[in-house]
């Protein structure tokens, strides 16, 4: 399924029924395909909804860069094309990012329970050796502009994962994003909460969620034994149960 909004389409999963909603935001470098193990089970008891972010899945790139805000805008633009009310949000990662910057906004869909998973918006000091790297870079980027396919190469060398996997455009958007700290909109989420982490994520560490925990004004953190920043891979059972603990204590 896929509707046209804000200049672009955007590709999406729905599991029918009629369940509250469950609107499922993906990581970065996933789309909806990634959970559908997880999908199955939230089905259960949910109308489970995943879009594929743009750039990602079959959902084309942005028109132009995005960041955190661009993202969020348009999920409360598809929200409200699908006319999705009452509202259940789960994020991983990047998905995290867009639902911290609609809760502290006041997404008012948004009714239900909130789940976040390896919950990324916390931008954390560069160490030295870091700093250096970067500055190289910008430097080389600087002289290597007149020649866009040396500029190509080093852009494809440096960087995360993530980044030299990406294309041109969506290399903009990941700079974009990763340099917003969401940090001082925590306090503003006011919704109860439950975090999600594996104890041994390297992507986005186990201290980011307790300084989430700490900084949120309702919420709770739960450690995914053996398990990374894809806990419900890692440890699908163990997650398992804490969903339907948390969903099943006092209604969804």
């Amino acid at each position: 399924m896929f509707v046209d909004i804000i200049n672009t389409r955007v590709d999406y999963v729905d599991s029918g029924g009629k369940n509250p909603v469950l609107l499922l935001l993906h990581g970065w470098g996933c789309d909806s395909r990634t959970y559908h193990a997880l999908t199955d089970e939230l089905s259960l008891t949910f109308r489970v909804i995943v879009p594929d972010l743009p750039g990602f899945g079959n959902s084309p790139e942005p028109p132009e860069p995005w960041g955190v805000g661009e993202y969020a805008g348009l999920i409360r633009a598809f929200c409200e094309k699908l006319n999705l009310q009452s509202i259940t949000l789960f994020g991983h990662s990047l998905g995290c990012r867009i639902i911290i910057k609609l809760l502290a906004d006041g997404f008012t869909p948004a009714t239900g329970k909130v789940v976040l998973t390896g919950a990324a918006g916390i931008k954390t000091p560069k160490s030295l050796p870091r700093r250096i790297k970067t500055a190289v870079f910008k430097v080389g980027k600087l002289f290597l502009k007149p020649f866009p396919k040396f500029l190509e190469k080093l852009q494809s060398k440096s960087g995360s994962a993530d980044y030299r996997a990406a294309s041109p455009m969506m290399r903009r958007c990941l700079v974009k994003i990763v340099n917003e700290d969401l940090t001082p909109l925590l306090p503003l989420v006011n919704r109860e909460v439950l975090l999600i982490w594996g104890e041994n994520d390297d992507s986005t560490p186990l201290s980011d969620g307790r300084l989430m925990e700490l900084k949120m004004p309702n919420a709770g953190l739960a450690v995914i034994k053996n398990a990374g920043h894809y806990a419900f891979f890692d440890q699908p059972e163990q997650f398992g149960r804490v969903l339907s603990s948390y969903f099943s204590y006092g209604g969804s």
